[in-house]
């Protein structure tokens, strides 16, 4: 790669390395220049810039973090799409994640341009969270490195994958003393089930028995005999010894105590049992209060059908400092998980009359339902947007209310109804906003008439938003020539519900140009929407 000062005439097709004002507007940086943006910066009085240029051996950032995130991604875990050299790895669920740290350590070994970060092996994660991100840190990657790092990623199962969590029927058995009070044991239990509710189990059965060897070892068979797993042991009294009544009672029903205490503070007192292929564990006194503490830990990993042996208990002792750290809240606490993936909607706007086209010539009562390729035209907008993972997928209806829901019968949509529809695209608009979810943190605003849209369009736009870098507002474009659809953040549905006409949102881009994010597409789809007869035939014809 070919870096440093360079003149505009030697810029073309060159990647921006920082931004760079131009008269009124701003070239950010990573933008490949083309020639009219050589004129914009001559015009501007540039005289000189900072830039990069590839080489034949390099690949271009976003093409290698794809590859390299597409490779680490395994079971239940979601690659995104690449934006600026970073791609991400969310969870499709929750559960618990298990990382090759040695595969990662390798691949981090290769060379300064490719980076992978993780969370740590066995970390217990929600739904959307993000897992791990690649990052390029220059423009470019030499092949012979990506190459190497893809080898690696490959040599075996996914360096990251997810175990999800799966419900499991638990066994709860709490032993008494003479003066242990009814209140404790019911808080004790409450603590327990929001812990196994949060990870979709449950406590199917609880005995309460006295703090005695016998009582314990009745329990346990009992619940063992119901099928119940995993088995969690309360004791009145904190297990100190192998020998106490907990262990004892568990070695009496016939287990094995595979391991006393934990490197883990709070935790220290877990047992770790086996009754034949049950799990029994014998709960530290922290297990009562909700704060993270070790029993978290063995409690995840068993839900999610990972065996716990004593190496592993052991091993919790780098980073098992859990007291005291306020930057660790546990999973179930948290309004959304750190670096949760964006909850992005879709909505389809479907509710035009279409009078630049006579439709009814072609015997349907809008463009929409003219077919394309064996469908719909407004169809193809809508899979496109089921397939990128955006959520929900809202169309909103108008003219021809009734056939644009048949003609998408089937699919996993919401539809909603604006009666005004005449009045404008706005109008439409605002009857889609205001039936989005209210945990939605930006939403796709597709047209129906854009046929060529594919869901490699809106996953580049979903991956290039960012409110915390500032990028709440995502366009596509075409050698710099911006078109539709446009990513919004929740930042600015407000604005939007104030639209008036038949114009759309379109303003609200060129007033707020510092959050705007213009992001690259492959193909013109994006610039393509079918408004007359002329176009319907050449599109058809095209395909």
């Amino acid at each position: 790669m070919i870096f440093g000062d360079m003149t505009p005439d030697e810029a073309e097709g060159a990647i921006l390395a920082h931004s760079q004002r131009t008269g009124d507007g701003t070239f950010k940086k990573g933008r490949v220049l083309t020639r009219a943006d050589i004129v914009a910066l001559k015009e501007a009085g540039v005289g000189h810039i900072v830039a990069a240029r590839l080489e034949p051996g390099d690949v271009p950032e976003d093409e290698a973090a794809g590859a390299l995130a597409a490779a680490l991604a395994g079971f239940s875990v979601r690659a995104s799409a690449p934006f600026t050299g970073r791609a991400n790895l969310h969870a499709e669920t929750a559960g618990v994640i298990e990382i090759d740290p040695e595969r990662i350590g390798a691949i981090n070994a290769i060379g300064e341009a490719l980076t992978v970060a993780t969370l740590m092996p066995f970390e217990t994660v929600a739904e959307r969270q993000m897992l791990a991100t690649v990052k390029v840190i220059p423009f470019a990657v030499p092949r012979a490195d990506l190459d190497k790092a893809l080898a690696i990623a490959r040599d075996g199962p996914a360096p990251v994958t997810l175990r999800r969590f799966e419900p499991r029927q638990a066994g709860l058995v709490a032993t008494q003393l003479s003066g242990t009070k009814e209140s404790v044991l019911d808080k004790s239990r409450a603590i327990l089930d929001a812990r196994l509710d949060a990870m979709g189990s449950r406590i199917a059965r609880e005995i309460r028995v006295p703090h005695d060897i016998r009582a314990v070892a009745d329990a346990v068979k009992e619940l063992a005999g119901d099928g119940l797993s995993p088995i969690l042991v309360f004791g009145a009294s904190a297990t100190v010894d192998r020998r106490d009544v907990v262990p004892a009672g568990i070695v009496l029903a016939g287990g094995d105590v595979l391991h006393f205490g934990m490197p883990v503070d709070p935790g220290n007192l877990l047992l770790l049992a086996r009754l034949g292929e049950t799990p029994v564990i014998g709960l530290p006194g922290c297990a009562r209060s909700p704060k993270l503490n070790g029993f978290d830990w063995v409690l995840a990993r068993l839900v999610a059908g990972l065996e716990v042996s004593p190496a592993d208990i052991v091993g919790m002792g780098l980073g098992g400092l859990l007291k005291e750290i306020p930057t660790r809240p546990q999973p179930r606490e948290s309004a959304a998980a750190p670096g949760a993936r964006a909850r992005i909607a879709a909505l389809v706007l479907a509710a035009g009359r279409s009078t630049r086209m006579k439709s009814e010539e072609a015997g349907v009562p809008s463009k929409l339902l003219m077919p394309l390729d064996g469908k719909p035209m407004v169809a193809h907008v809508v899979d496109a947007a089921l397939a990128s993972g955006a959520a929900p997928v809202i169309v909103v209806t108008g003219n021809a209310d009734v056939q644009v829901r048949a003609a998408l019968a089937g699919k996993s949509v919401a539809f909603v109804h604006n009666p005004d529809y005449a009045e404008g695209l706005s109008t439409s608009l605002r009857a889609g906003l205001a039936a989005l979810p209210e945990q939605t943190d930006g939403a796709l605003v597709c047209l129906g008439d854009m046929p060529d849209i594919r869901s490699i369009h809106l996953e580049k736009l979903i991956a290039a938003f960012d409110p915390e870098e500032g990028r709440t507002i995502c366009v596509p474009t075409v050698s710099g020539k911006r078109g539709n659809p446009v990513l919004w953040g929740r930042d600015w549905f407000d604005a939007m519900m104030e639209v008036k006409g038949d114009t759309g949102a379109k303003h609200l881009i060129g007033e707020n140009a510092d959050a705007v994010c213009e992001v690259p597409m492959p193909d013109d789809a994006t610039l393509t929407d079918i408004d007359t007869q002329a176009e319907f035939e050449a599109r058809a014809d095209k395909k």
